[in-house]
């Protein structure tokens, strides 16, 4: 049993059937898989992919994000989804760590692809739009792919500035897609929304995987903008389950869906529910928001609110089946309820390692259990809670930022001594780098400049939303960058950068 066998089994049992809706047009699993079939046929015969290659999929969301997927696990690839809104150099690194040889993209990204190979000379760029005339699949390569083999690397920015790879085989997203299944209760009818990137762990394995394996169907969002169209959508459709991130959930209660409407389940999932939005949707809304945790290095999804109840507010619920979870010292003593401790992870679902990271895989893995590095405790009743978190990430827009990596950036700009980057809460993103900055003697430093320099090196989203000179950065008696004091200063002096 593999992705690719399991996807194969449910299109043919489900051939003629909605698989996804795309604005007007539909497609069904018997176009899905011939698609995928003679993807992987080109893969294997015209491009001479062997098992275990890696693969990039550098697409927007799109209806052929699902076969190009699927196709390249048919032909036994390791599908390396890349955050499309990167930069060309950030795509770089990755692939030439996963040694992929080819990439997958479309003709709207052809600036960044053009770039991309003045960069990685040796890749080969694939057009989604070349896939049209492929002839028919007659010999459908079948590799031997088990549960162990690898199928997917999901790259996570690292606490040491560079992406890692997170190691996910067959076996670990087959296991998460089955305890979703049973965690939301999800048959064949069901209608999942796709309005997150589909490179997104969460809404490759919520959103694509768990539909397209149980024989359900993906409303995959054209347009998000104006965000009535994402109603109209869910409304035309009859979309039944709405993974998101905590700030969509505030626009769709604010919306004012119909008493008629048909969801069953909203699912906040990619980074932590503020209890005000909770409270907001729940006094608009007769749809249940239950909150959820996961980690690129867990396929993702770990825990969930449970759909039958009780539904605890502020919390990331109880293990989905076959997950454990536990909290922990630093020791790896497992610690007693309401102890704050680790919040660590062990089940089917947790990574096979770091791609070629041994010594970053012994620092996740210990004795079974996946260390998450956040913090947290659980309660009498068996539900947990993040309070804190250990590494010094923010989350924007559901999706990770590490300081270190814009901060090395920062660095890179000349006459800048020293830097550090701090998240500030946002109503529309949940988090928003802010950087500090202090110039080298006899230096004046443009805000501006910095600015742009980040722009030209770093996704969009990873720019601060503000940089911020100052004579020096505060520090304690070890020379330790006080980030404490430097998120009371933001909050204090950027008051605006807070609630805008």
């Amino acid at each position: 049993m593999n992705l690719a066998t399991a996807f194969e089994g449910a299109a043919r049992q489900h051939a003629g059937k909605s698989a996804i809706f795309w604005g007007e047009q539909t497609f069904t699993y018997d176009q899905i898989l011939e698609e995928s079939s003679r993807l992987a046929v080109f893969l294997t015969n015209s491009q001479g992919l062997r098992p275990g290659d890696r693969v990039g999929l550098w697409l927007k969301n799109c209806p052929e994000f699902v076969p190009v997927l699927f196709g390249v696990l048919q032909a036994g690839g390791v599908v390396v989804p890349l955050n499309n809104f990167y930069k060309p150099s950030e795509v770089e690194y990755i692939l030439k760590d996963a040694a992929a040889t080819v990439v997958i993209t479309d003709s709207s990204m052809s600036e960044a692809t053009g770039a991309l190979a003045a960069l990685c000379p040796q890749l080969q760029i694939l057009r989604i739009e070349e896939f049209a005339s492929l002839q028919a699949a007659e010999h459908v390569p079948q590799p031997e792919r088990g549960e162990d083999d690898l199928a997917v690397i999901i790259y996570t920015s690292g606490t040491t500035g560079r992406p890692k790879g997170a190691m996910l085989s067959h076996g670990n997203l087959l296991a998460n897609v089955d305890s979703c299944r049973q965690m939301l209760l999800a048959v064949d009818h069901d209608r999942f929304v796709v309005l997150l990137p589909m490179f997104h762990s969460f809404m490759m394995t919520v959103g694509v995987f768990l539909p397209m394996l149980i024989g359900g169907s993906m409303v995959l969002i054209k347009t998000l903008h104006p965000p009535k169209n994402i109603l109209l959508e869910i409304l035309k459709h009859g979309a039944t389950i709405l993974p998101a991130i905590p700030q969509f959930f505030r626009s769709l209660a604010n919306a004012g869906l119909p008493p008629d409407q048909p969801l069953r389940i909203c699912i906040s999932g990619g980074a932590p529910l503020p209890g005000e939005i909770l409270k907001e949707f729940t006094s608009k809304m007769a749809v249940p928001l239950l909150e959820g945790y996961g980690l690129s290095e867990a396929s993702p999804v770990v825990s969930m609110n449970p759909i039958q109840g009780p539904w605890k507010g502020g919390s990331i619920g109880v293990p989905i089946p076959g997950v454990e979870i536990s909290i922990q010292d630093d020791a790896g003593q497992v610690l007693d309820v309401g102890q704050t401790g680790e919040i660590c992870v062990r089940g089917g679902n947790v990574m096979m390692g770091y791609w070629n990271q041994p010594e970053e895989t012994a620092k996740a893995l210990r004795q079974g259990w996946l260390l998450t590095g956040d913090i947290g405790h659980r309660d009498a009743d068996g539900y947990f809670y993040v309070t804190d978190r250990k590494k010094d990430m923010l989350l924007v827009n559901g999706i990770n930022v590490y300081p270190r990596e814009i901060e090395e950036v920062i660095y890179q700009f000349a006459g800048v001594k020293e830097a550090a980057v701090i998240g500030i809460p946002d109503a529309r993103k949940g988090e928003q780098p802010v950087a500090f900055v202090a110039a080298a003697e006899g230096v004046h430093l443009d805000e501006k400049a910095i600015s742009q320099h980040v722009r030209s090196r770093l996704a969009d989203y990873k720019v601060p939303r503000r940089i911020v000179v100052v004579p020096a950065l505060p520090r304690n008696a070890t020379g330790k960058v006080l980030k404490t004091s430097l998120r009371e200063m933001a909050l204090q002096d950027l008051p605006k950068a807070a609630s805008e």
